[in-house]
């Protein structure tokens, strides 16, 4: 741990690893201080008798314009297929997007998620979000997101059967307060990207940024106990900086810098179990059922099968309120059509303070620079998603280099149009 760098970051979770990486990269000495034993932050993966085990149901879009910054190809991904099965009256129903899958057109249009209006309405809403301007879905008017459902025609069997348990998995509240210009940017990155996981889990996103950081300029295992503009209090003792930077999980940074409005209120539970073998033929998630605890369930080795050690299935099930496996054994079962005798539990993850909440009016770019050489980055100034985080990232690196390199230099990156500090053109 050096007793001086140009600039300190605390946390490496992926906005943190974001800022870093885009300052190293402008010539910055920077150090990365993390309390964990490991980079990337809530993405964090274990091994529980050989199978790879996430923390919570956590899946990388590709429809997040920052995943850009990533080497996808190297992260090994597995895909799920883009819709979902919803099991009506004893059946399971496939809603695929026919993009992806054309021959599933039919039984998507067949599907009892609502009439052929209503049907429409849900490629009307998707045309609309996918492929207007941002700037236009920004200037829209904001609602709750059960509202803006409701006035594109989706309101009753599309919104209980299909978007509100699907979308709760994603926004982890399902009386879908969260704000519908948020809503649109979300349904956008579904529209166009892909779901997948890495082959060595999601804890590899945030490792694949760290690599690219100097040796020995990420400190694990190290906890901060203070910040001050021009300094930083570790247990292994005073680290002084031209700059620091606060991208740490939103509590820890309300804690670390007085004054500041962060949290992240939404939490999830996940149950972990083993089937034999999986009882689909394709990666598709599983919809809970209404007035069911489930809001999903999803066979993750049919999308990455690295995720079992022996060819056995790894099924993750999640629950908004805090339960105990016993709770939802039978439900688990049903959503696959399996015997709950033939489930094996392997751990359950409750995960509180999962994401802040992004309920009206949404703030997409909450200031970093809090002066004094002092910054503050998460999903927590921008959007509470993946996307967020690298995003305010980016901005407090931005931020940060005006500072600190005032004049850019013919070989700055910084010279060129901002990377992700465009205005309307910021996603979730």
């Amino acid at each position: 741990m050096p007793a001086r760098a140009e600039v300190v970051v605390v946390g490496a979770g992926l906005a943190g690893l974001s800022a870093a990486t885009r300052l190293a990269a402008a010539g910055c000495d920077v150090h990365v201080v993390e309390g964990a034993g490991h980079a990337g932050g809530r993405l964090a993966t274990e091994r529980v008798d050989g199978f790879l085990v996430d923390r919570g149901f956590q899946v990388l879009n590709t429809g997040y314009p920052r995943v850009a910054d990533l080497d996808v190809d190297a992260l090994g991904m597995g895909w799920f297929l883009t819709g979902a099965r919803v099991w009506v009256d004893g059946r399971a129903h496939r809603v695929v997007d026919p993009r992806s899958r054309p021959t599933a057109l039919p039984a998507t249009a067949t599907a009892p998620i609502g009439s052929l209006r209503e049907k429409a309405a849900l490629a009307a809403f998707s045309a609309r979000a996918g492929y207007l301007p941002v700037e236009r879905l920004l200037a829209a008017p904001e609602r709750a997101a059960a509202e803006a459902l409701h006035r594109a025609g989706l309101a009753g069997t599309p919104l209980d059967r299909f978007l509100r348990p699907f979308l709760a998995g994603v926004l982890l509240e399902d009386r879908l307060e969260t704000s519908s210009r948020y809503l649109d940017l979300l349904w956008r990155s579904f529209v166009r990207g892909r779901i997948g996981l890495p082959a060595r889990g999601m804890q590899s996103v945030g490792e694949q940024l760290a690599d690219r950081l100097p040796a020995g300029s990420v400190h694990l295992g190290c906890r901060v106990t203070g910040v001050a503009g021009g300094a930083v209090e570790t247990e292994l003792g005073r680290i002084t900086a031209d700059a620091v930077v606060v991208a740490t999980d939103p509590t820890t940074a309300a804690d670390l810098l007085p004054g500041l409005s962060a949290s992240a209120p939404r939490q999830v539970t996940t149950h972990l179990h083993v089937l034999p073998s999986s009882p689909w033929d394709e990666p598709l998630l599983v919809l809970g059922r209404p007035g069911g605890e489930l809001v999903n369930s999803a066979v993750l080795t049919d999308a990455q099968p690295r995720y079992s050690p022996d060819g056995r299935a790894l099924v993750a099930s999640s629950t908004l309120a805090p339960t105990r496996e016993a709770d939802v054994r039978e439900e688990v079962a049903r959503a696959h059509g399996v015997a709950p005798s033939e489930l094996a539990h392997l751990t359950s993850v409750t995960v509180p303070r999962a994401q802040p909440a992004a309920v009206p009016p949404l703030e997409l770019r909450r200031p970093v620079d809090l002066g004094n050489g002092l910054y503050v980055c998460g999903d927590h100034r921008d959007t509470p998603s993946i996307q967020g985080a690298m995003a305010s990232g980016a901005r407090t690196a931005q931020a940060v280099l005006r500072r600190l390199r005032p004049a850019g230099g013919p070989t700055s990156p910084w010279r060129r149009p901002p990377m992700s500090d465009g205005g309307p053109r910021v996603v979730p």
